[in-house]
């Protein structure tokens, strides 16, 4: 009997967001279910014990982080999305450790308390952007890191890229002006059904609620902008 999956969620993490494309890359029917981070119930305590979402209850046993999620649930059902070649998964693992690193960043950018440090994690990001693109190949191999084949690296860093439509919105901070390469990349993923259902419509207000309330240099650019 096929197990019941629940994703543990909270609405603007994008850690949830790639286990939801993962699982929806699978055609697995799942419950979603969000949390408060800011008010955490038991029940979510008792199955996360770093505090953390997502969390995948699997029937009744929980697996929390999301990158063992995705790979647990690229090990269990097909089609795989990680190689099989060991070398190469190895890669595309440490890429997805980069994302999560540049994840780190985006919250600096949009966290940060002044216009000296906004620049500074800008340019963190841009630099970050252009090792990016020294490793990508040519689009018209495939729109995917990996070429044509979509992977679990493919589902890490689409919810990074998310961000930055709403970054865009507020100023031209010019994140990919010098790389076509991933600028194309993030144009590819934002197309695709997993990556774009991984969030509710509201999304883009979400977020943009969010960084109004963040008291940062970003924030006031937010409030400045017409």
């Amino acid at each position: 009997m096929k197990p019941h999956f629940t994703l543990v969620s909270q609405v603007l993490c994008p850690y949830v967001q790639r286990a939801a494309i993962v699982l929806a890359e699978k055609s697995v029917p799942f419950e979603r279910r969000d949390i408060d981070l800011a008010d955490k119930p038991a029940s979510f305590l008792a199955v996360s014990p770093l505090g953390k979402t997502p969390v995948l209850l699997v029937d009744d046993t929980p697996v929390f982080e999301s990158a063992v999620i995705c790979e647990y649930v690229d090990e269990t059902i097909a089609p795989r999305l990680h190689s099989g070649d060991a070398l190469v998964r190895a890669y595309h693992r440490g890429w997805i450790e980069f994302a999560s690193t540049m994840l780190n960043t985006v919250a600096g950018f949009y966290n940060a308390a002044d216009e000296r440090m906004l620049a500074q994690k800008r340019d963190e990001l841009w630099a970050r952007f252009a090792q990016l693109e020294s490793v990508l190949g040519d689009p018209a191999a495939g729109p995917y890191f990996a070429g044509q084949d979509f992977g679990l690296i493919d589902a890490a860093f689409a919810p990074l890229f998310r961000y930055f439509d709403v970054f865009e919105q507020i100023d031209d901070f010019g994140f990919f002006s010098a790389t076509p390469k991933v600028r194309a990349w993030r144009a590819a993923l934002a197309s695709r059904e997993s990556v774009r259902n991984a969030v509710a419509p509201d999304y883009p207000q979400r977020l943009t609620e969010f960084l109004q309330r963040r008291a940062s240099a970003l924030s006031a650019r937010l409030v400045a902008s017409p």
